[in-house]
């Protein structure tokens, strides 16, 4: 299924695209749906085309991981970690797939980082890399907004990291038996329709399996929990000379099964 959230006259609802449409549902939210209930549609289908998608979560919690990717610890000049590095992202950063993302005044490094999202579908506490994924309900796409010059600054990665709508995704959630092995998507990140970021999660260090384990050793993950995976190779911050966004940017993640999300970076 693809599981998605879209503007209805008293605040996000639940649906299913279908095609080219997008289905109603009788759930509250899509977290229920997320958690287990049945998604039994409530209405006429409706044109994709002719809905606002919504951000298809709120997560809560939003679990990020920094150097996962062989390639991109290689252009920042990193060694590769020996275990995850997790931090968090502030349920204020979370924003729609085609959210506007604000260039804040106190950054001048402003870069994207294109990830796998991944969705927990069902309560995860110590659970192994051998039964991880069958916790998970889906997978999306995520742009890890970044503000490099804050991140190096500063010790606590709050402010670099969770800047107001820093976590466009979506389009939808894909659920994990329609996307798939999740070790073997591409993704693609363009800035202004030129390619910056072109690479397998094949790639990471850690997979995903690994990640949902490690993670739920140091708390109970719950459903509608999102782990953003770590970026590929291509990142502005990479580049010689860096490269970062501006007001008037346009930025499109795009990753094989899931779908494409697209923003434009504005002023403050």
């Amino acid at each position: 299924m693809r599981l998605c959230s879209f503007s209805g006259p008293d605040g996000p609802l639940p649906g299913l695209v279908v095609g080219d449409e997008v289905v109603p549902l009788a759930a509250v939210s899509a977290l229920d749906i997320i958690a287990g209930a049945d998604p039994v549609a409530a209405g006429e289908p409706s044109p994709l085309a002719d809905v606002a998608l919504e951000a298809p979560v709120i997560p809560g919690a939003a679990i990020a991981i920094g150097l996962n990717y062989r390639a991109h610890a290689r252009e920042t000049g990193q060694e590769p970690p020996a275990e995850p590095v997790l931090f968090a992202k502030m349920r204020g950063t979370v924003n729609r797939p085609s959210g506007p993302v604000v260039h804040p005044e106190w950054t001048r490094r402003l870069d994207y980082e294109g990830e796998l999202g991944v969705v927990i579908g069902r309560r995860a506490h110590r659970v192994s890399a051998a039964d991880a994924l069958d916790y998970v309900f889906g997978y999306m796409a995520v742009n890890d907004v970044s503000a490099r010059d804050r991140q190096k600054s500063e010790p606590q990665w709050m402010r670099a990291k969770s800047g107001w709508g820093f976590m466009p995704m979506g389009p939808w959630i894909t659920s994990a038996d329609e996307a798939g092995d999740p070790q073997t998507l591409r993704i693609r990140t363009w800035v202004n329709d030129e390619l910056r970021q072109d690479t397998n999660t094949a790639d990471m260090i850690f997979p995903v399996a690994e990640l949902v384990a490690y993670a739920s050793q140091v708390f109970p993950l719950e459903p509608g929990d999102v782990i953003t995976t770590g970026t590929p190779s291509g990142v502005g911050v990479g580049m010689d000379p860096m490269r970062f966004l501006q007001p008037g940017d346009v930025v499109r993640i795009e990753i094989d099964r899931l779908g494409a999300i697209e923003h434009a970076i504005v002023a403050p």
